[in-house]
C-alpha cells in the first residue's frame, strides 16, 4: 500500500489535492482512500490530509500511517508539526519552500539524512494560478517523484477533476502542474 501525508494549514488546498489525487487514480481501478484531520476548523489552522493506494481494497480507516511520501505545503511546519511521525527509512520528503535542500536541512535538523525535495509551490501558484493555493503545483511534484503516472495522463486525468472551473482557471493549474514536474529538485 501506498501511503501519503499532507501538512497544510486550511485554505492551502490540500484536501483539495488529496481529493484530486484520489478522483485520477480511482480512474485506474486502484483503490483509494482521502481524508483529512482538521485541529481547529479555522483557516490558517495546521491541518493534515491523507491518501493510501492500493490494488486490492483498504480496510484500515485510521489516520495513523507509515507514509511513504510527506507533502510539506506550508514550510512553517516543519518548525511546529511532528511531520516526521511514523515515518519509513525510504519516506521521501516533498516540501515547499523558496530554500535550498542544504538551506532547509540546515534549518531543520530532522530531514538531515532522509530524501528531501524542495520546490517553491507557493511562487509557482501564484505565477500561474494568481493565488497562494499550491496544491497542484505539488501534485506536478508528486508525479515526478513517485513516478506514479506519466505526467501527460495526470495532467489529462486532472482535467475532469478540474472541469467545475472556468477554462482559464484550468489552464493556469495544468501550467502549475508541469512547471512544479519540471522544477523539483
Amino acid at each position: 500500500m501506498l501511503e501519503m501525508r499532507w501538512h497544510s494549514r486550511a485554505g492551502q488546498g490540500a484536501v483539495t489535492g488529496a481529493k484530486g489525487l484520489a478522483d485520477v487514480v480511482s480512474r485506474t481501478g486502484k483503490h483509494v482512500q482521502a481524508f483529512a484531520f482538521y485541529g481547529s476548523a479555522k483557516r490558517g489552522a495546521a491541518m493534515t490530509a491523507y491518501n493510501r493506494v492500493d490494488e486490492k481494497r483498504i480496510i484500515n480507516h485510521e489516520k495513523h500511517m507509515s507514509p511513504d511520501y510527506v507533502l510539506i505545503i506550508d514550510p512553517a511546519l516543519i518548525h511546529t508539526a511532528d511531520f516526521t511521525a511514523h515515518e519509513k527509512t525510504t519516506t521521501k520528503y516533498i516540501i515547499t519552500t523558496h530554500l535550498t535542500k542544504e538551506e532547509l536541512v540546515a534549518s531543520q535538523p530532522k530531514l538531515a539524512g532522509k530524501e528531501v525535495y524542495c520546490l517553491d509551490c507557493m511562487a509557482i501558484a501564484m505565477d500561474t494560478i494568481g493565488r497562494a493555493i499550491p496544491n497542484t503545483p505539488m501534485l506536478g511534484a508528486l508525479m515526478k517523484i513517485s513516478g506514479m503516472y506519466e505526467i501527460d495522463f495526470f495532467k489529462d486525468s486532472m482535467l475532469s477533476v478540474l472541469s467545475k472551473f472556468p477554462q482559464k482557471i484550468i489552464d493556469a493549474n495544468m501550467n502549475a502542474i508541469q512547471r512544479a514536474y519540471d522544477e523539483v529538485k
